[in-house]
This record gives structure tokens, sequence and C-alpha cells, in this order.
């Protein structure tokens, strides 16, 4: 659920919100998508100093836990980046429509085309330029919304009293846990956040770099956030107010021709700065991280527009932005906690076996939750799996879920390890060979460029302590 990517999604999600959990629920999604970003200040250091020739995580999963738990949190990057790419062209379509009336497949069709045409020939080096473009829109967006709106609309005192919006209630508690845990694991899944990570020159400039970043995503969501507020208390939702996925679009049918004609081609500009990320990033993922760079080029990136089909038929056929993200949000909820772990040297024997049976656990967990939740109704405790309810079912569901995923996920991880011990204890006993799976395994310090099975620390260039770990990582 990346927020943070600043899609066209945000202008669905953030607004819907506001008109469901009110001031409350605007400040905490914001806070949720921005705070999560400083996860990469606090863990870029140390995961680039364990794997200094890495530019995204899976460099150091590979390194830590071998190459089937790579491919594994491969395979999950890949889904996650298509569960993106279904949301932002989803959330295209519907600004087109909300905007025009028009039909928005057109609009998809040529910005898919656009994208794979100039990334196949600039790849990440224009998706970083549209970032910069990306981020220009929003700020344009942003402030000729506040100014019209501000000008245009009307706020009437007594729906600010009707609408509740500054009541809290039920979900805006809930969701003070579900978001920030939804968010921070998933933004894992961020190739591009990963490798402005490893790029940073210091680790000050990574620290500068993500604040500045933390506080202009936060006050940009809270902005849109705000406008799902505006349109509650203006009467454009009813009176009083109804929830509404569209609340900023119907708020912004008030405003002159000129404003809504500006605004979508903002929005354009943004979503296809977005989508072009996500084809970079699975691009790059499935060439790297799968094939190894052994793979020509241009077989993945042939991939990767076939890809797109489906990407469009799905799209077309989701009503519901933040149901796809909160999919997504599922998954690394399951995956991320376990295999985070063995960034702590203390937990040195925690294996790939237990990230892989701990993340496909804490899903599993999420249907078991879901068959006691509902009484033994299998139907809807799969439902439960893709959030069929959303978030906003107005129950324990969607926060049960996001609880069942990451404490199942830990529990069958722990479980994972205690069996891989005793197996391995075992089998040791049997053939009369030492237990050796609890020994520490020292990684000596070594001159630079040793190929012993070693390490090195050094400093870099920019001055930069790492460390060049040979050892490689162990599923079992």
């Amino acid at each position: 659920m990346t927020r943070s990517t600043l899609g066209s999604g945000i202008l669905f999600t953030y607004p819907e919100i506001a008109t469901i959990a009110g001031l409350q629920g605007v400040l905490v999604y914001a806070l949720s998508s921005s705070l999560p970003l400083l996860i990469f200040a606090i863990l870029g250091p140390i995961i680039r100093r364990k794997c200094p020739a890495g530019f995204v995580l899976t460099e150091w999963t590979r390194q830590r836990y071998g190459a089937l738990t790579a491919l594994y949190l491969s395979f999950l990057t890949l889904v996650t980046l298509f569960l993106y790419m279904v949301a932002e062209l989803s959330a295209l379509q519907q600004v087109v429509n909300a905007l025009t009336g028009l039909n928005g497949l057109p609009a998809v069709i040529v910005e898919c085309f656009i994208t794979t045409l100039y990334t196949s020939v600039g790849g990440f080096r224009v998706s970083f330029i549209t970032d910069n473009v990306q981020g220009a829109m929003v700020v344009g967006l942003i402030i000729v919304g506040c100014i019209t709106v501000g000008t245009q609309v009307n706020v009437q005192p007594d729906l600010v009293d009707r609408s509740g919006y500054l009541e809290p209630s039920l979900l805006g508690w809930q969701l003070i846990y579900i978001l920030p845990m939804a968010i921070l694991t998933n933004d894992f899944f961020i190739s591009g956040f990963w490798m402005r990570t490893f790029a940073a020159r210091t680790d000050r400039d990574l620290w500068i770099g993500v604040g500045l970043a933390t506080g202009i995503v936060a006050v940009i969501l809270a902005l849109l956030g705000v406008g799902g507020l505006v349109a509650g208390w203006s009467g454009v939702l009813g009176d009083p107010p109804e929830e509404s996925s569209i609340a900023l679009f119907l708020l912004l049918g008030e405003l002159p021709a000129w404003v809504v004609g500006i605004v979508l081609v903002m929005t354009v500009t943004l979503s296809t700065a977005s989508f072009d990320s996500f084809q970079s990033a699975m691009v790059s993922t499935g060439s790297n991280d799968i094939f190894r760079n052994r793979l020509n080029f241009w077989w993945v990136r042939l991939a990767v527009v076939l890809i797109i089909f489906p990407v469009v038929v799905v799209a077309l056929k989701s009503p519901s932005v933040l149901q796809i993200y909160l999919i997504s949000d599922l998954i690394s909820a399951s995956s991320i906690p376990v295999l985070i772990i063995g960034l702590s040297e203390r937990c040195y024997a925690w294996r790939g076996f237990e990230v892989v049976v701990g993340g496909l656990g804490g899903i599993l967990t999420v249907f078991l939750f879901g068959l006691v939740y509902y009484d033994g109704d299998a139907s809807r405790a799969g439902g439960l799996l893709i959030l069929e309810q959303g978030l906003y079912a107005g129950d324990w569901s969607a926060f049960g879920a996001f609880v069942a995923a990451p404490v199942g996920g830990l529990l069958w991880a722990g479980a994972a390890f205690a069996l891989r011990l005793a197996f391995q204890w075992a089998w040791a006993r049997h053939k009369g060979m030492p237990f050796e799976a609890l020994d520490r395994v020292e990684a000596p310090t070594v001159g630079l460029g040793a190929t012993d099975g070693g390490a090195t620390e050094y400093v870099d260039e920019d001055g930069v302590e790492r460390t060049d770990v040979r050892v490689k990582g162990k599923f079992f």
C-alpha cells in the first residue's frame, strides 16, 4: 500500500477515509503513510554495511538466507508490483470517468503504451526523471486545489456537526494499528526506495533525504484527506454526508471547468510517473533477482509487456483502489517481520526455511482466523484473504486479519525453527556427527578482496563504514 509513491490512487484513498473515519482517520492515514519512510534511514545503514554490493533488499536476502529465500522474496515483490500496477490503472480510469464522464479505457491504453515505450529506452534513469515531474505535479495539484477550493467552495457550518467528522470512531482507533503495520511492511517491497537508500552517499545524507520526504509526504497526504472533509461539509455528499470513494471528484465537480482540466492533466501525469516506476522495478526484479542477469534483458522486458494485458483486465474490474492495496499489505505483514529477524546478530541461527514457512504460515493464519471469526464459513474466510469486505466493514475482521498475519507468521516461523533444529539434531546423532546448527559462524576479518569466505571492514570513498561479507546464506 505504498501511498508514499504518490500515484493517482491517493486521490481516492485519502479523501475516502475522511468520509468514513473523519479527521482522526485522515491524521492516522497521513502519518502512517509518511513515518514508515524513516525505516529506510534506520535500517538502511545496517543493511548497506552488511551488503555493500547490493542495491535492493533481495540482494541482502540472498546473502543472508540463500538463493531460495531470495527467489521467494522476489516472487512476493513481483506480486506486489503487479497489484500496484492494477491499482494505478484502476485509479486512472476512475479519475477520467469521474472528471469527464468518458470511458477511462483509452487513457489506460495510451498510458501503458507510452510508459512502455520510454522505459524500454531509458529504464530506471527515465523513471528517476519522471519522479521529479511527479513531485512537481503533486505540489502543483495541491496548490491549485487549495486555492480554488478555498475560494469557490462554501462550507455549511451545520454540516460540520452533523457529519461527525470531528468525533473519534472505532475504525479510527483500529487504523492506529492497521495502517502502520500495513504500510511499514509493504514499503519493504518497493525497489525504488531501496535503490535510493543504497545510493545515498553517506548515512547523514540518507537521514536528511528521508526526513525531508517524510515531512513533505505527510503534509501532502493530510491536505488530500482534508479534501474529503471539505466535500462532506460542502454538501456534495448529502445531508448528512455519506461515505464516498470519489469524494474529492464530487468536490471538484463544483469548481470551474478550467480547474477540472488542469487537475485532469496533472493527475494523468502523476499516474504516468508512478506507473513507469512500477514497470521499471518489475523489469529490474525479474532480470537481476530471478535470472541473475543471465537472460537477455529484452526477453524480461517483453514478459513485463505481456503482463500488462492481465493488469489492464484486472484493473478495469477492480472497483476499489484501496482493496487492491490491502491485499498486498496482508502479504507484506505476513512476510516482512520474519525476514528482518535476520538483521540481528543474536539471531545468527535463523535461516531461510523459517522465513518462507513463516510468510506462508501468516497468510494461512489469516484464513484460520476467518474460519473462527465467521463460525466455520470457509467462503467468507477465503474472502478475508483478499479483504473482500474492505477496510471499513464496521467490525473486527480487517483488524483481526492484520493481527493474524504477522503474529501467525512469527508463530509458524518459530515452529519451523524448532522443527529444523530437532531434525538436524536427530540427523547428526544418527550419523554420529557433531550438532552444529546453533554454532555461530564467524566470518574472519581479512584483507580487502579476499575470497576465502571471510569479511572485510572498510570505509568507502564517501566515508561510509561497510562490511564486505563473503559468507553465503543458508536456507536450512
